[in-house]
This record gives C-alpha cells, structure tokens and sequence, in this order.
C-alpha cells in the first residue's frame, strides 16, 4: 500500500486557548434537505446568518464538492469567494444574508466514520463531534455557533428509516421509488449535535411521561435480530429520564427519544440532541449474550448519553477547550447514577481502578496535558481519560466540599443562569459557586495544569495531651511546558479508628468542614498543612481518601500490619479495597512478604461473602501487570513483573485451595433474586475457579466444563472459557469450536472469542496474526480491531516484544482508512521511555520509523507527543 510521506505539523496548525474569538457571523436558522443516492449524496443547505463581529464570513468544509454558492438570491462566481480545502470564505458578505449552498458528498466511500457515512451495507448514520459536520455542508462549525435545525432527509425506499433531530413534522412519498420525512428541533444547537441516520432497521417502542407531563416516545433502532437485546436500554433509559428529575430537577424536553445501534462507530455513543447513535456495544445487552461487566456498561452509557441532554446539549462547550465541562461533569453525573444500580462502594472501585490504569500513567508520561488543553492540533486526540476521568474527579471533589444540598443548588443556578448558552469552565465554577454560597474559584487550578499531585502525610500520637497530629504535603512533578504549578485544594475524606477494638471513632477538629463527626473532610489547599484531632484515647489507625475523595498518590507510612487492619475493619467499601491494592503493591513491587495480606483475607473473606459477594470478588483483585508498570518510571521490566505477579497468584491459589473449591461449589447465582448480587456471586465464582485451575488440579477443568455448558449466563460461559483456554486445558480446543458456532452471528460475543484467544498469556505472533487474518475479523469494525488489539494488550510482555509491531502496523494502516482509532491504538506503548534496554531503544527506533510513513494529524500528533520524551 502506498501512503504519502508525513506533512511536518507546523506551528501554525496548532490551535491555542488563548487565541479564542468569538465567531464573526451567528446562524440563525439551516434549513438541510440531505438526499442520499446509490453513488453520491447530494446536500443543500439555506443558513440565514448574521454579523455579530468584525471579520470575513468564512464556512468550514472538508471532503466536499461545491454544485453552487448563492448569497441573497445571488449566484456567486469563482471570484467572489475563496475556497481551499478547509474554508470556504465570502467576499464582502452582507451583515443579513442567507446562503444556499449545495453541495456533493460520498458517505459511501467514508471509512474515516466521521460525517455522514456508510456503517454496513444498509445504513447510513452520522458522527459529528468534533469537527464532522463539516463533512456534510460548509458550515461554521464550532461548538458556539447555536441554530435552530431544519432537515428534509430523501432516500430510496429500500431504506425505510429516515431520521433526523427533533420532531417529525412530515414525511411522504417522492415517487414510486424514493420518501421522505421532515424534521425540526426546536432548540438551538451547535453543529456537532446534528444527526441523521437512513437505513433498514427495526425498532423497539416504549414511553415516558415527565414531571411536567409530557408523553416522550422512547424508540430504539437495531437490527432485527437484536430489538429483544435493547429491553435492558430502554429500561435504563427511563430509569436514567427518572433519575435525573428527582436528583437535578431535570425533564426531557422533545415529543421524542430516538437511539440507533451500529457497530461501525469510533466512540462508545453519542448524544445528538433527542437522536443518539450507539456502537451496539453500548446498548445491546442480554445476559446470555454479553456479560455482566457489559450489561453494567450499558445502563451506564445509556445514562451518560441521557444527561448529556442539559449537560453538553441544552448548555454546550464555548470552544472545544472546554470539553471536560460537559464529560468531566456528565461522567461524574452518570458514576453517581450508576451507584444507584450495584453496591456503591464496588461502582466507587470500578471507576478509581479505571481512573488509575489509564488516567495516571497518561498523565505522568509525553501525553500529559491539564483537562482543560490549552493547545492542539488535531481535537479528536484530546477525547482522553484526563479529560473525562479526571474531569470527573473535579467534580466529584466540589461536590463532596458541598455535599448533596449545596450541590443541587449550584446545579440549578447553571442551569438557570445558562440554558441554551455555550459556556466555559469558569462559568460552571462560577455558577457553583454562587448557588452554594462556597467559593470553588481554587478548584480551576485542577482544570489548568496536568500532573497527578503527589500527596504526603504523616501521623503523630501524643498520648500525655491525647491528640493525633496529621501533617500534609503536596507536590507535582515537574513539567518543563507548565513551569508555574500551583498548589491544589485537595479534600481529604477521612476516618480514625481505635487500634484494639476496630471501632470508628468520633472525630474533634475544628479543620474539619464539620466537626464531631464520624466522616470527616478537611481541605487541604497548600504546599504544607497540619490538622489536630483531640480526645484521642488511644493510639489510632487513620482511614485516608475515603472513597477516593482526590485523584492523588497518597504516600502514608503505614505498615504492613496498619493496612491488614483497615482490610478487617474499615467501614468504607472502597478503602477496604484501597488497603488490599496497597498491600498488593508493596508485595509486588518493594518485595514485602504477603503472610499479612493473605491471614487478613482469610479472616475477611467468609464474612464478606455473605454479605457483599460482589465485593469480596474485588478484593481479590491483583493489580495488572499494566498497572504495575504504569508505577514503574525506569528500567521496567514486564517480565519481571509477570514473574512476580504469577508467584503471587501461584501462592493465593495454594493458601485458598480447599476453601476455594468448598466456597466454589456452594455459590449459586441462581438463588440471588437482585442482579447486582447475582453478578457479584458469578464474579466471585470466576475468580475462585481460575484459582483452582493455577494449583493444577485437573478437576477444575471438569468444573470450568461443566459451568461452560450448564449456564446460558455469558458471564459465566466466558469465565469457564478463560480457564481452560489460558490454561492449554484438553477441553479448550473444543469449547472454542463450540463458542464459535452457538455465537458466530453475535457480533458482540465473538468480539469476546477474539478477545479470549488475543489475552493467551502464550500468545504470540503467529496467533495474533492468525486472528486478524480470520474470515470474521474485520478492519472497518472498531469493535473487532480493539478485540483482538485489547486482547493483546492485557498482557504488556506480550505488548512489548511482537505487539509492538502489531499496534504500528495497525496505526499505519489506520491513518488512512481511520485516524482516530489509528491514533488511540498507538497510544498503547506511549510509555515506550520507561521500559529497560535494549527494549527501550528498540520501541523508540520503531516509533521513529513510522513516523515519515503516516500524514493525518490524529497520528502524527500522537507520534511527536509520544517522542518528546528525552
């Protein structure tokens, strides 16, 4: 395949904070009539603008084929505008003027799935954030650019399905051959919330009467096959319509709810205002078919897309700077909700381990930057955990300071003061501010400089005064392009608990938001600080960052024997986790003895299982060998780390062995009558049979057989298919065959059968090609690429000797074909710099190689960050 060598990405191409000006000209109103052919697609477009600012009136547009240009009434010639293959600029436009503008577009030859594009054989759908508009008409297309949308969609009517945002005001036939329908939202939105969609689809219908009354008809578009797997979504659609009217006073506001599921789709889903495109991985779920950790995600993205109905819609982002205020805060909104689903503490671990497997390594290496970027080149690359993980945490921080009253009312002087507005950060702080009567103004530093904070604190006993001294310090690592980092305001949540007895203890300090309580806050906000509590009888053991009350790395001196304790006797969930996972590191990475670890779990374990299965199955949570070596920042080794870790899980396997088989065979999901307990008794199950098969018992894989062909749960059914296919078991061979033929028209299950073979801890290169040369793998299916490559993945010996040449040749192929996921699969060896020689050498000279070999700005700007290191 032949590629163009690499433009050089030069200065001018990078787009700053600081160079923000508002737009020349405002749209009042478009007006789009989309016909879509077998060959081409033809789109016509009536923008009634007007000035509100000195400059040119400049449309962008990208990849299209300008019929005609009129201004006013009047057909423009060549001279009377400048076009080039980003703008399109009029000359001397009127302060009042309508354009019409038609133009051609090719959806069908668009593999960038950016735009209007072909998904499958027989759909057409739409992806417009960031810059995909642009794509479809020349427009302004930025996000503080808000207009009211009018859209006519024609086609054949082999599609019968033809939708667009808002209301269905008409529809009817052309001609014999050809309908249409016609469709206007009321509500002002910027470009990037347009959608469409023309295909051949079924749908599942339901309703939701709001608050104020309104009958919403809830619609979900799949194929055929797949409407009985949407049931889950629309119940969590409602739920979500319902959560968020009782717990931010927030009604829909169309006639209609429309979601459309394609496997063709970059991101995970979209929330175009009242018409939102799903990859089907995102809202397909059905317990026989996808697993519990999916069904999970589900109801979550669902409620995700929803809130993003007032937070990202109804107020949107001034510029795409700003685009941690929408996420940061919608994910926050959609991790609260989703507590409401399972136990709060397991929600509260799931989204902290995902927050430090991706978040703090990609913010202690080359692709660092704060959540509110302050430069860029290409926009789709900045779509990071930083941006919504981290975004998330500052939220979740102002929000613990206020607590759940004050937070409400911040909440609803935003939506007070700016409805149907494009907005800033400082505007979101602001109105916090204002509506809870606490000054938030210092949390905009989390927002403006990267870097994970370092917190230090220290523990001192008086035993004649009976007091207990902390005293706090916070750094950040130095960032030659940040040179000015500032302290954070830090809320540190915390508990003291009596050392003999294991009892939570009443806390007395003034520093605390509120004194005598038995949860405490204390706002850290300097580079130094100390807080005294009183009436301490005895020498306590400290309980920090409950719940994870900060995105920091907590340096305590605790022992080993401190952190034992907190396993037993900590009344909060996640810190409960927490101690286990800092245990787990310091065996893992400092070679401390794991005797105290594991004598805690056993004395843990058997209560916990009968009273939170779900998590008890956390806490036997090993960090990854990814993780691992995210903590590493010189001479890492995967190797060693593997070594390490499988003693490890050799060792818990050997220690549990009678109990993990006697507990394994009394669990039974089918007696609990709650999913989230049900899920909790299949993961446990899971884990405890992996561990039976690392102590070489060949009844586990009689077992693991035996669960494989005695359930229809999915979850269940891959557990016992990890087992014996990453342990070379005689039935793997079999099962896998089996897998295959009962799945082979289940889209989202065989990416599982992908994934399984791709996460052989043995894999190696000629499997891994094997799969990708499968009749079923498919490069134009996101979904399918990340299986395998995600696969891959989980094993980092594996990613850093033959898959270093896997997520290169991909990011090559990519560049072309599909930038955005070509950019995010090179990201997987960003910290390339850390790794000991001579790999290190080795993966820099790769990454350097492919370099002149890759032209979007997607890689190229991913490919310069990650070689900035020195």
């Amino acid at each position: 395949m032949n590629i163009a060598a690499n433009p050089i990405i030069e200065a001018d191409q990078t787009v700053y904070l600081k160079d923000y000006q508002k737009p020349s000209y405002l749209v009042d109103s478009v007006h789009l009539d989309i016909q879509v052919y077998a060959d081409h697609t033809l789109v016509n477009s009536k923008l009634v603008m007007q000035r509100q600012a000195v400059g040119n009136l400049v449309l962008l547009g990208r990849d299209l084929e300008l019929k005609s240009l009129h201004v006013n009434g009047h057909l423009l010639s060549e001279n009377e505008y400048q076009l080039d293959t980003e703008t399109l600029t009029i000359n001397n436009a009127p302060d009042l003027a309508e354009i019409e503008i038609s133009v051609i577009i090719h959806p069908e030859t668009n593999t960038q799935l950016e735009g209007l594009y072909l998904a499958g054989s027989d759909l057409f759908v739409t992806q417009n954030e960031p810059e995909g508009f642009r794509k479809i008409t020349f427009y302004p297309d930025r996000p503080d650019v808000l207009s009211v949308f009018t859209t006519r969609v024609e086609a054949d009517k082999k599609y019968p399905v033809l939708l667009a945002n808002g209301n269905l005001i008409e529809s009817g036939e052309v001609n014999s051959e050809r309908h249409y329908t016609l469709w206007q939202d009321p509500t002002k939105k910027p470009s990037y919330l347009f959608a469409c969609v023309i295909g051949d689809l079924a749908v599942l219908k339901d309703h939701y009467v709001t608050s104020e009354g309104r009958n919403v008809a809830l619609e979900i578009y799949a194929e055929e096959k797949d409407i009985p797997k949407c049931h889950i979504a629309m119940e969590a659609l409602k739920h979500s319509m319902r959560w968020d009217e009782e717990h931010y006073g927030r009604p829909y506001d169309l006639d209609n709810y429309m979601i459309v599921a394609t496997s063709a789709f970059n991101m995970g889903a979209m929330e175009n205002k009242g018409l939102n495109i799903f990859n089907t991985s995102c809202v397909l779920a059905d317990e026989e078919y996808t697993t519990d950790a999916a069904i999970m995600r589900v109801q979550s993205v669902i409620a995700h897309e929803y809130f993003h109905n007032w937070t990202g819609n109804r107020i949107t982002c001034r510029d795409w700077f700003q685009l941690c205020l929408k996420e940061g805060l919608t994910v926050f909104r959609d991790q609260s909700f989703s507590e409401d689903l399972q136990s709060a503490a397991v929600q509260r671990i799931d989204d902290v381990a995902v927050l430090k497997a991706h978040q703090f390594p990609e913010d202690s290496g080359p692709l660092s930057h704060p959540p509110r970027p302050d430069h860029f080149v290409e926009i789709n690359n900045f779509y990071t955990a930083t941006v919504y993980e981290k975004g998330a945490e500052i939220n979740r921080m102002m929000a613990t300071l206020l607590g759940k009253d004050k937070f409400r009312q911040g909440t609803d002087e935003y939506f007070k003061r700016h409805d149907g507005q494009a907005v800033t950060v400082e505007d979101w702080v602001a109105a916090l501010t204002a509506g809870s009567g606490i000054d938030l103004s210092n949390f905009l530093t989390w927002y403006n400089q990267p870097g994970t904070p370092k917190l230090e604190a220290q523990g001192e006993y008086n035993p004649t005064a009976q007091t207990y001294t902390l005293s706090f310090k916070q750094s950040l690592k130095e960032n030659s392009k940040y040179p000015n980092l500032k302290a954070v305001p830090i809320p540190v949540a915390l508990a003291l608990f009596d050392a003999q007895t294991g009892e939570q203890l009443v806390l007395h300090s003034a520093a605390l938001f509120e004194n005598e309580v038995k949860d405490g806050v204390y706002l850290f906000d300097q580079d130094q600080a100390t807080i005294v509590f009183t009436d301490v009888k005895t020498a306590p053991v400290v309980s920090l960052l409950r719940n994870f009350s900060a995105p920091v790395n907590l340096e305590f001196n605790y022992s080993d024997e401190d952190l034992a304790f907190l396993l037993q006797f900590e009344t909060n969930g996640f810190n409960q986790w927490q101690a286990t996972q800092a245990l787990l590191e310091r065996i893992l990475l400092n070679d401390h003895d794991a005797e105290v670890y594991i004598q805690a779990m056993k004395d843990t374990l058997p209560t916990l299982i009968e009273k939170d299965p779900l998590l008890a199955s956390r806490l036997f949570d090993v960090p990854t060998e990814g993780y691992l070596g995210s903590r590493i920042d010189v001479n890492y080794n995967p190797s060693s780390i593997q070594e390490k870790r499988n003693t490890l899980l050799n060792r818990l396997a050997n220690e549990f062995g009678t109990f993990s088989k006697e507990t394994y065979l009394a669990l039974d999901p089918q007696v609990q009558r709650e999913f989230s307990q049900a899920m909790g008794v299949r993961a446990l199950k899971n884990i405890l049979l992996a561990m039976l098969a690392r102590q070489g018992d060949q009844s586990a894989f009689v077992l693991a057989e035996k669960q494989y062909n005695d359930t229809s749960n999915m979850s269940e059914r891959l557990g016992a298919l990890r087992v014996l296919v990453w342990n070379d078991a005689p039935q793997a061979s079999a099962v896998l065959q089996d897998f295959y033929h009962r799945f082979k028209d289940e889209a989202l299950s065989m990416d599982q059968w992908f994934m399984v073979q791709a996460a052989h801890p043995n894999a190696n290169a000629d499997s891994i090609k094997a799969l990708t040369q499968h009749e079923d793998y498919d490069l134009s299916i996101p979904n399918r690429i990340r299986a395998v490559s995600g696969g891959l993945n989980l094993n980092p010996v594996n990613t850093w000797s033959f898959g270093i040449q896997h997520f290169i040749d991909l990011a090559q192929y990519l560049d072309e074909k599909n930038p955005i996921i070509g950019s995010r699969l090179l990201q997987v060896l960003s910290r390339w710099y850390t790794l000991a020689e001579p790999q290190r050498t080795d993966v820099k000279t790769a990454l350097e190689a492919l370099k002149p070999l890759v032209k979007s700005k997607n890689v190229s700007e991913t490919l310069s960050s990650m070689l900035s290191v020195e």
